[in-house]
C-alpha cells in the first residue's frame, strides 16, 4: 500500500469519529502534511508529518503506519507518533485548564428565569458586533 487518502487515515487513527468529519476539517484548513493545508483526497504516506487541529486540541503526529479501516484504539494508538513538543504543549494546556476551573466556581443549579433573560439578551447583543 502506497499511500491511503488523509481523511480515511485520520478516522482510522480515531482522530475524528466519522470520516465526514475528517473530510470537513480537511476543508476548513484544520488538518496540515508538511507545513501546507490538504485537501481530504490527498494521499499520506509513511513518514509524514500532520498538524490536526481538533476540539481535543492541536495534535503534531508523524505517521508510522498505514490504515484504511478502523480497529481499536490500542491499535490506532500505533498508526502515528506524537512529537514531544506537541505531548508537552497539551499538557500544559490542560494543567492551565485545571486550573482555571479553581478560579471560576460551577453554578449551583439551574438557571432562573430571570437568569435565562440575561444570559439570552447577552447572547444576541455579542451576535450582532
Amino acid at each position: 500500500m502506497s499511500g491511503v487518502r488523509i481523511d480515511k487515515w485520520l478516522w482510522a487513527a480515531r482522530f475524528f469519529k466519522t470520516r465526514s468529519l475528517a473530510t470537513r476539517a480537511c476543508e476548513l484548513g484544520r488538518i496540515q502534511s508538511n507545513n501546507h493545508p490538504v485537501k481530504a483526497a490527498r494521499e499520506v504516506r509513511v513518514g509524514d508529518l500532520l498538524q490536526i487541529r481538533t476540539e481535543a486540541g492541536e495534535f503534531s503526529v508523524e505517521v508510522l503506519v498505514l490504515s484504511h479501516v478502523r480497529g481499536p484504539a490500542s491499535i490506532a494508538q500505533t498508526l502515528y507518533r506524537e512529537t514531544e513538543a506537541s505531548r508537552e504543549l497539551r499538557l500544559k494546556l490542560a494543567e492551565e485548564r485545571k486550573a482555571l476551573k479553581d478560579f471560576t466556581p460551577a453554578p449551583e443549579g439551574r438557571p432562573s428565569k430571570r437568569d435565562r433573560r440575561r444570559i439570552i439578551q447577552f447572547r444576541s447583543l455579542r451576535g450582532r458586533e
